[in-house]
């Protein structure tokens, strides 16, 4: 084993853990890279481990499908991540070959679970790299059950369109402040404007460097997160409730309307962030920790957002993790939690006032099924349409209910799977 090659070690081990936490669901990719262990890395280690995680999870079906034909029964969770882990560099990352094998068998070696499966991996990866790349079938890069559901929502071709963009690595989004010079960012990020205003950055590394972040200027969301909040009618000093904002993206944008926002989320950890991105941007607002259903609060506004709790099945372009650790159960159980939501949402907004609804899932029981059942027992609560291109949403997007739903490969280079409504209190 070259010097070279046990340099990078640690990143690969620590993309080890990181492959764990997403796939046995604790806690997820982010909550796994905020650990000490991971922390502690340098950043260039960091930035490779993350990589490897990510490029795993991007390609899970189709390595395992690989892997699955190779192994006469399935090994322990650590050697069977190694193998992935091996596969994806051979495949999917500028690593050579002999290095994907090598750092495999070494990592093997060095833990006592794996130790006496250094000939499997090692005979598995190089069966691998005979066989040659395996094609990524978009049937395969989404969980059987998921995929199965989203056949079932969107027809057998569209939801090829939708996992086909599980295997893309997405641009970097930011939303712009209304005082921003436009022009001058797009040139200096060489970025593309996008209809409704966000910017597409192409460049990589660490956001805080990029021309504008220290002045406030932007902040990084994706272009469908941005459109829900466009599509509130807020004049300067309107109140305006943001339900579940952590981590802020929403608020900010209510905020630089120049509405009187209140930022509400019951994580009270998650709204650091929110309270560090307002005094960045140099916005205001009023930041409570509390349940949404049951906030005990009086006060009326004008205009409500609601980004409700979700399954977050449209994120997957970001966070290819939340596939593998949703179930078929969080489905219907989220769903009861965001009707609940909505009604408490309902009951804070003043007569005449608009109410969106939206959230990052693509299942139709957290969206359109949630519209309907709401205008059901909320007579007091109007669909208000959509229309065509609004708030930089593709028209492909916009369905025949005036709603949108938002799927991934709706825009040119893909963008995040959101469902959006908006009501408006009778």
């Amino acid at each position: 084993m070259t010097q070279e090659l046990n340099d990078g070690l640690p990143a690969r081990e620590a993309a080890l853990n990181l492959i764990d936490a997403a796939l046995s669901r604790r806690g997820g990719i982010d909550e796994a890279a905020s650990a000490n262990g991971f922390r502690f890395l340098e950043p260039r280690e960091r930035a490779f481990a993350r990589a490897l995680a990510m490029a795993v999870l991007r390609h899970l079906g189709p390595i395992d499908r690989a892997l699955a034909a190779k192994l006469q029964k399935a090994p322990p969770d650590r050697v069977m991540n190694l193998l992935r882990l091996g596969a994806a560099q051979a495949f999917h990352l500028e690593v050579p070959a002999f290095a994907a094998v090598a750092t495999s068998v070494e990592l093997a070696g060095a833990n006592k679970t794996s130790r006496p499966f250094k000939g499997l991996v090692n005979a598995v990866l190089r069966g691998l790299l005979r066989d040659g790349q395996p094609a990524d079938d978009p049937a395969l890069l989404a969980p059987p059950w998921l995929y199965a559901r989203w056949v079932s929502a969107f027809g057998e071709a569209t939801a090829r369109e939708i996992a086909a963009q599980i295997a893309q690595e997405p641009a970097t989004d930011l939303s712009v402040k209304p005082s921003a010079d436009v022009a001058t960012l797009v040139e200096a990020l060489e970025a593309e404007e996008l209809p409704g205003g966000s910017l597409r950055v192409r460049r990589k590394g660490d956001v805080a460097g990029w021309p504008g972040f220290e002045d406030g200027t932007w902040w990084v969301q994706d272009a469908a997160a941005a459109v829900p909040a466009r599509l509130l009618t807020i004049k300067p000093g309107d109140k305006v409730l943001d339900l579940c904002a952590a981590p802020g993206g929403k608020t900010l944008q209510l905020a630089a309307t120049g509405a009187t926002v209140t930022a509400l989320d019951r994580s009270a950890a998650r709204l650091k962030r929110v309270d560090e991105n307002l005094e960045r941007m140099q916005l205001t607002a009023e930041v409570v920790a509390a349940d949404a259903a049951v906030w005990e609060d009086t006060r009326t506004f004008d205009a409500i957002l609601l980004d409700a709790p979700c399954s977050a099945t449209g994120t997957f372009r970001r966070h290819p993790d939340v596939l593998w650790a949703a179930r078929p159960s969080d489905v219907a159980s989220l769903a009861t939690v965001q009707a609940r939501i909505l009604d408490s949402a309902a009951d804070r907004l003043k007569p005449g006032g608009q109410l969106v609804y939206t959230v990052c899932s693509l299942e139709p029981e957290e969206g359109e099924a949630q519209v309907e059942a709401f205008l059901a027992r909320r007579k007091d609560m109007a669909l208000e349409p959509i229309a065509p291109g609004e708030g930089g949403a593709p028209e492909a997007s916009l369905t025949a209910r005036g709603t949108l739903r938002l799927l991934p490969h709706h825009r040119d280079g893909g963008q995040d799977g959101f469902f959006a409504a908006r009501f408006k209190k009778l």
